[in-house]
Parts: C-alpha cells; sequence; structure tokens
C-alpha cells in the first residue's frame, strides 16, 4: 500500500555508497588490501550539492570528455528531526520515499567519493512525489536506457536497512525534515551517451526520466 504525502524533499540530500551486498562483495578484494585492510566498519557517506537537484523529466548534462554512470536510488525523505534515535523508532521519523538517479562520473575510490565526481549541475535527479511505503525493504528497483534494463535489484540486497542507516547518521548529526538519505545504488553501473533515455523504476513509486544531453 503506497500513497503520496505532503512532506517535500527539499533539504540535504545525504548519500550512502556500498549499500548492495553484491556491490560490497565485489570490492572485497580491494577493501583488504593497504592502505584500508578491512572493509568499512561504518556507513560511507558523501552529499550531494544543492546544485545537483533535477527533476523528472529534465536534461542531465554529460561533461565533455568524461564518463556519465547514472545510479538508481531509493531515496528516504525525513520527515520530523532525529537525532540519536534507535534502529526501532527510526522508521517514525520517515515521511516517505522518492526515486532517485544520483549520476556521477565514475570513481577510483568508494573510500573517499569525490566532490567533482558527485557533484556536477544537474547530477541528481528526484521523484516529483514523496511516497508513503509500507515495508521500503522488499521494492524492485531497475535502471532502464532507452527502455532496455540494464540494472535489475532489490532493496532486500540493502547492506544496511533503513533504520540502521538513520540510526547510524544521527548518531553524530541531526536529521532534519525534508532531508533525503540516498541509500545506495546496486552494482552493474553503465555509461550512458547523449540522446539516451534514462528512467529509474521502483516498485510502488513509479517510474524517473532524464535525458542525456552534450555539454
Amino acid at each position: 500500500m503506497s500513497r503520496p504525502t505532503e512532506q517535500a524533499a527539499s533539504g540535504t540530500l545525504f548519500g550512502v555508497a556500498l549499500n548492495y551486498q553484491g556491490l560490497l562483495r565485489s570490492r572485497l578484494a580491494e577493501f583488504n588490501e593497504p592502505p584500508y585492510q578491512q572493509p568499512p566498519l561504518k556507513p560511507v557517506l558523501f552529499i550531494k550539492t544543492p546544485n545537483t537537484r533535477n527533476g523528472d523529466g529534465q536534461p542531465v548534462v554529460m561533461p565533455a570528455g568524461e564518463r556519465l554512470q547514472p545510479g538508481p536510488a531509493l531515496g528516504v525523505v525525513i520527515g520530523k528531526s532525529a537525532s540519536r534515535v534507535t534502529e526501532q523508532d527510526a522508521l517514525t521519523h520517515v515521511a516517505g520515499y522518492v526515486i532517485v538517479n544520483e549520476f556521477s562520473l565514475p570513481e577510483e575510490s568508494y573510500y573517499r567519493p569525490a566532490v567533482k565526481a558527485k557533484c556536477r549541475d544537474g547530477f541528481c535527479a528526484l521523484g516529483s512525489e514523496v511516497i508513503e511505503l509500507a515495508d521500503p525493504h522488499s521494492l524492485t528497483l531497475k535502471l532502464l536506457v532507452n527502455g532496455e534494463v540494464r540494472q535489475d535489484n532489490t532493496t532486500a540486497n540493502f547492506v544496511r536497512s533503513v533504520p540502521r542507516l538513520i540510526a547510524e547518521l544521527s548518531e553524530f548529526m541531526t536529521l532534519h525534515a525534508g532531508d533525503v538519505l540516498i541509500t545506495g545504488t546496486p552494482e552493474g553501473r553503465v555509461d550512458v551517451q547523449p540522446g539516451d533515455e534514462v528512467s529509474v523504476e521502483i516498485s510502488g513509486l513509479g517510474r524517473l526520466t532524464n535525458h542525456i544531453v552534450a555539454q
């Protein structure tokens, strides 16, 4: 059961890297080498700055001379301030959920997400509606390029659940109403080109579509 909510996704955009089991497993050998020695013990976070905000049906500019990769993701919209909340209480601070396409240039290090890769203008498209969902951990998530499915996964494969993410983040910073927690994009990111139509579908939330244009 899902329904729209009046809460706007107007706050800070917090991204979480490595939050799909398949993606984490694919990097384990790298994480066991110097200088890291082990996989991350806490969520690997980054911020999508205000200039990255984009919307459904809007163009995404591909920087000249770069590779561009979409990132389908479930966004969690905070409904009331959350500070040091428990996992048990975390979902009471959620207003609803939104489709996100977290565009990025390819990254060399998941431990240090690069600002220049993540924070280009228009690199974070969000769906127009925030939707209440009974369970955010059983959703299908698909990326389509020109109508062809290129990524197909499920939020059942999260490394950290939505309540755990909220609890761990709110340990050291207050999350405010309207903030969006981008819960991660699955393994298998693909390159897109100018002229491509890129869509993200999440069950219960609908579809978000953008068109890639040249710089």
